[in-house]
């Protein structure tokens, strides 16, 4: 071998730069949110606004690791803790959000990643490690378990109205119809009172607890004009009768209706069927192309409610790595240790239900 040239050659390790484990800090913010832009498997969910909204309304620890190659990110896992002495003690990614895991554009921030979250598992002693995939992550490690308990529901749409309409089986589009024809129209509001009213009454039918008022304003706060409030009213424009009303994402091509709710009066003109109607069409016609009805738990009504809408449902792939416990965690209202539980809070005066139950979902997530 020429020994001048050998002299010259690049070495085979500056190929590959290392990897580097950080923690995002307030200064990585922006660049962190414009990996999660382009990472094809990243979410809405693995935004970095989510640390500040879980951090400012329940005061959890989080840690928001990210793998560094070269100067860039190629690599995000958001985690949070969650300690409770009715519901355990957990790190997830991410709680109260639907999906969460490893995004990641480089297959060696995976391990990296996944090696951090559970040496800071085992540091805090939790009794499982959470990870809330859309796609499993860990098949065939049998340290790793995964639960069947969620779907969700996502959709192609049209900029087409009557294509969008006529896409949605018979007896769902006779009650679309029916919001029509008692005169239900949505508008967008900048504050969360009304769309409150209306989460909170609707939470507190079903028995669960309602989050804190808190909680949507800084998410609408912090996302801006990626979170929209539309609530459906009835009657002419100054009497403004609230009907329903819900919170959504809006994210790439896509818009997420993330939480909703309705009064009584939705059932006598087909609210909450409008409400959904009425967002299908706003989001088209602001360039989505998905619509995508979020999670829901199997054997629901709000399963049955998003299949009648002719969405099919995919299975989501939450996995569990147990760490201090001996089994899965089980907190969801179809546990029936809940269910006396779930009829007692029914009971409650709705003023009181509103006190109360922010002080019990900080600990779900």
């Amino acid at each position: 071998m020429n020994t001048r040239l050998a002299e010259h050659a690049p070495p085979a390790a500056a190929a590959a730069a290392p990897l580097a484990l950080k923690l995002m800090q307030p200064a990585d913010m922006a660049r962190w949110d414009a990996f999660v832009a382009a990472c094809p498997e990243a979410t809405f969910f693995h935004r970095a606004g989510w640390q500040t909204i879980i951090a400012r309304v329940y005061g959890h620890q989080t840690w928001f690791y990210y793998a560094e190659r070269d100067g860039q990110i190629v690599g995000v896992l958001c985690l949070a803790e969650i300690k409770s002495r009715l519901f355990g003690h957990s790190l997830g990614s991410l709680p109260f959000c639907v999906l969460g895991g490893v995004a990641a554009t480089d297959d060696a921030a995976r391990p990296l990643l996944d090696a951090a979250a559970e040496k800071l598992a085992r540091e805090l002693g939790v009794g499982h490690l959470e990870y809330r995939n859309l796609l499993p992550a860990h098949a065939g490690d049998p340290s790793w378990y995964q639960k069947e308990l969620y779907v969700t529901f996502r959709k192609e749409i049209s900029a087409d109205d009557e294509e969008n309409m006529n896409a949605i089986p018979r007896k769902q589009r006779a009650m679309v119809r029916k919001g029509i024809k008692c005169e239900l129209r949505g508008v967008i509001d900048r504050d969360v009172e009304r769309f409150f009213t209306a989460y909170a009454t609707s939470v507190h039918r079903l028995g669960t607890p309602v989050f804190p008022k808190k909680y949507f304003s800084v998410i609408k706060e912090v996302f801006g004009d990626e979170c929209e409030i539309r609530v459906i009213l009835r009657g002419p424009e100054g009497e403004d009768e609230l009907i329903a009303g819900v919170m959504s994402f809006y994210w790439r091509d896509e818009v997420l209706p993330y939480y909703g709710g309705s009064l009584p009066a939705a059932r006598e003109c087909a609210g909450n069927d409008f409400m959904y109607w009425n967002l299908m069409q706003f989001a088209a016609a602001r360039g989505a192309r998905v619509f995508d009805f979020g999670r829901s738990k199997l054997g629901t009504g709000a399963f049955d409610f998003k299949k009648n809408w002719g969405f099919s449902p995919t299975p989501l792939a939450y996995e569990y790595k147990l760490i201090a416990s001996t089994e899965l965690p089980d907190n969801n209202p179809l546990n029936p240790k809940y269910q006396l539980f779930i009829k007692m809070w029914k009971k409650l005066p709705l003023p009181l239900a509103n006190f109360l139950g922010p002080y019990i979902v900080r600990s779900l997530g």
